[in-house]
């Protein structure tokens, strides 16, 4: 039932978190992967997740969305079948981050958007569900990644238990050329360095996003003759 819109180059856009929000932050992460983080269900959160979206589709192939509902809350589910729909009617799957902290009408949404089969669960359990795969971690290095999902914390996370980050290759002919320049095959003198890719060291959000580039990968898979 998920639709693919495509794979665009790799890039990472932040937009500035909303103070009082209820839609804190939307990004896209590797080019194609959306994200939405909701502070809590309430009023204004079916307008900022729908202009959310119209930015982020308007400049990228949207693969997927993951829908970051750590240490949400809130108590107004009047809204909460709009919200639904919103995020449904896209026909993209769904990376849905919950932790202990996910309560009230956001875990509410978590849940049912899990019971429409719109995508999977990530994360610790919440308050009234279990994810459908947990990823253990420390609450205050979960608060320190939403800040910053590329932090490297000195303390480490807990990875125990922690299913493997799924590796996706995005290979081209472009990138074996480089390979072959940097052992010497080829003369570099005109080419500059490669930059690496950015790390996500956010365990939750990272399965998340490999979650959705690797349903992307299947979809594309599939439409190949």
């Amino acid at each position: 039932m998920f639709a693919c819109l495509g794979v665009v180059s790799v890039a990472i856009l932040m937009f500035p978190q909303l103070a009082g929000a209820a839609l804190a932050r939307s990004s896209v992460f590797d080019g194609n992967v959306g994200y939405l983080r909701i502070a809590k269900t309430d009023k204004g959160l079916v307008d900022g997740i729908a202009a959310a979206l119209n930015r982020l589709q308007t400049t990228n192939a949207i693969a997927g969305i993951v829908v970051d509902l750590r240490f949400a809350e809130g108590s107004d589910t009047d809204d909460l079948q709009a919200i639904e729909r919103q995020l449904e009617q896209l026909k993209l799957p769904l990376a849905i981050l919950i932790n202990g902290q996910t309560a009230g009408a956001s875990a509410k949404l978590a849940e049912d958007l899990r019971e429409e089969n719109t995508g999977l669960v990530f994360g610790s359990a919440a308050e009234t569900f279990q994810p459908d795969i947990a990823v253990p971690i420390s609450s205050e290095d979960e608060k320190a990644f939403l800040n910053d999902p590329y932090a490297e914390l000195s303390r480490g996370v807990d990875s125990t238990n922690l299913l493997p980050l799924v590796e996706i290759d995005h290979t081209t002919e472009a990138d074996l050329v480089r390979e072959k320049i940097k052992d010497g095959d080829q003369d570099d003198s005109d080419h500059a360095a490669t930059p690496q890719k950015p790390f996500i060291h956010d365990p939750v959000l990272a399965r998340g996003v490999d979650f959705i580039k690797g349903v992307a990968a299947l979809h594309l898979s599939a439409a190949q003759p």
